[in-house]
């Protein structure tokens, strides 16, 4: 998962795009990167760390331009070691382009191999993003009649990718001395929005990974860009969109309501901030059947993404509510540290328990979700520690089971805590009293109650079914292997329903 912006102005971007990044921190803490163009040049600055730590005021002045593009950087396919495969990216051939993925591809391998193989091109880094550029830019290529390009086409090469790619990806690109194009995936899988402001300059365009990243910096939300939809940005601000799809079908992740987006976010026209409130609904009804409300004297939120969930579920089932952790805001976001050894450590910094809201009392924890159990594991035992009597848990999300092939870091089954386990077992594993879980029907319906348009979601990771359809057993074998776990016996099943 990462966040992308890119700005198309008739003022300096870098700033623009500089806050926006800081927006979109949530979505990536491995690396930041900024690439702006100006005077027939681009001119690019990444590297490892916060977007805060990345760029000094030597860096920023380094970016002159109108027009830009930036992203926050989680590592998923490649290696989070090397800056070479932070993002952007940048080919000469053709016109000139630089490039920034959210997503994975899950063809690469098959790709990089047709790269080098038939259309010449050589691919330098392990990153599939590298591999989707210079896919766009072979077809861009060929697209172009005489050399020179219009916006047929740019359409007609984004036409091209999607023929070709496979899996996830929502793209921004620069295209030297034409403008900017945009486009996201026939299903979706991952959101990109578009809004505009008028400087007094003229109309400035912006497109991002969320619409917080819009309104943050003083933009309107426009829309989201449809799957399959190509949208370009000329020199002049000319907007013109296409559908670039024969079949486009809407399937965005789930999890990005789950956890990923910012609760001031609007995603495909849903609030996440009311799609994680409806959460807490549906849990409470499963709460309600799976344990003794009786038995529990209070319900504490894991902040900060579980918070609106515990909420409406503590006021569904008249329950107290209470805040029992605080958040140290300067450690980031555990799912998203690379490494267990990190996540593990990291716990007990972000989280600190108020003993006399544990001391003797029955406590119900609501988390957004559990993945590898670590993080669950941790909080029970620090609410232990400060005195509650018991402690039971409850997941926003269902059962965790299956690898994330579309760009959450969840690739083997044996990473995920409820891998062949049943909610008993979990329970134990983590060390509560008792454990719920969200269905996976209900979690969907919490947010189809907010745009009853989307029928269908990316929900891979509790179900095992992969939209794209190209996901088998020995893709997921060699997924583990790539990572240097020896998968377990049976754990390869990718059509099973597991609600």
């Amino acid at each position: 998962m990462c966040g992308i912006v890119g700005v198309a102005a008739q003022t300096p971007v870098n700033q623009l795009i500089y806050d926006s990044l800081l927006l979109l921190q949530h979505r990536g803490q491995d690396a930041a990167g900024i690439a702006t163009s100006h005077e027939q040049f681009f001119n690019m600055y990444k590297a490892h760390g916060l977007v805060r730590d990345v760029f000094r005021t030597r860096n920023m002045r380094a970016l002159p331009g109108c027009s830009g593009l930036g992203q926050v950087r989680y590592p998923t396919a490649g290696s989070s070691d090397s800056v070479d495969e932070a993002q952007p990216f940048y080919v000469n051939a053709p016109f000139g382009i630089t490039f920034v993925h959210n997503g994975n591809l899950t063809n690469w391998r098959e790709l990089r191999e047709e790269l080098f193989r038939i259309d010449r091109r050589h691919i330098n880094t392990n990153s599939d993003s590298e591999v989707l550029l210079n896919v766009f830019a072979h077809e861009l290529h060929l697209a172009a009649s005489g050399g020179s390009l219009d916006e047929d086409a740019i359409f007609k090469a984004v036409a091209s990718v999607h023929r070709r790619a496979k899996g996830a990806y929502a793209v921004i690109a620069q295209i030297a001395n034409y403008g900017m194009v945009a486009f996201r995936d026939p299903h979706g899988i991952r959101p990109l929005c578009m809004g505009s402001n008028d400087s007094g300059q003229g109309v400035e365009w912006m497109v991002a990974s969320e619409s917080v990243a819009l309104t943050g910096c003083g933009f309107t939300l426009e829309r989201d860009i449809a799957p399959g939809e190509a949208v370009f940005i000329d020199l002049d601000g000319k907007v013109s969109s296409r559908q670039c799809a024969p079949a486009p079908v809407h399937t965005p992740c789930v999890f990005e309501y789950v956890y990923f987006a910012r609760p001031d976010s609007l995603m495909d026209g849903v609030s996440i901030y009311d799609a994680r409130l409806n959460m807490g609904e549906y849990l409470g009804d499963n709460v309600a059947k799976s344990l003794r409300l009786g038995d529990i004297d209070v319900v504490m939120p894991i902040p900060d993404s579980s918070r609106p969930s515990a909420m409406q579920l503590a006021a569904r089932l008249n329950l107290s509510y209470r805040e029992g952790f605080i958040k140290n805001r300067y450690i980031g976001r555990t799912f998203i540290m690379p490494g267990q050894a990190v996540r593990k450590k990291s716990v007990r910094q972000k989280l600190s328990a108020i003993d006399m809201e544990f001391r003797g009392k029955n406590v119900l924890l609501v988390d957004d979700s559990i993945v590898r159990g670590t993080t669950s594991r941790e909080i029970v035992d620090m609410a232990r520690a400060a005195g509650a009597n018991k402690v039971y848990f409850a997941s926003a999300a269902p059962a965790v089971r299956f690898p994330n092939v579309y760009g959450i870091d969840m690739p083997t089954q044996t990473e995920l805590i409820a891998t062949g386990r049943d909610t008993n077992d979990v329970a134990r594993e983590i060390g509560a009293d008792g454990l719920v879980y969200q269905a996976l029907h209900d979690l969907e319906q919490s947010i189809r109650d907010l745009n009853p348009a989307m029928s269908q979601f990316e929900s891979s990771c509790f179900n095992g079914q992969y939209i794209t359809g190209d996901i088998d057993a020995a893709y997921l074998e060699r997924l583990s292997a790539s990572r240097g776990v020896k998968p377990q016996a049976g754990e390869m099943s990718t059509s099973e329903d597991e609600e």
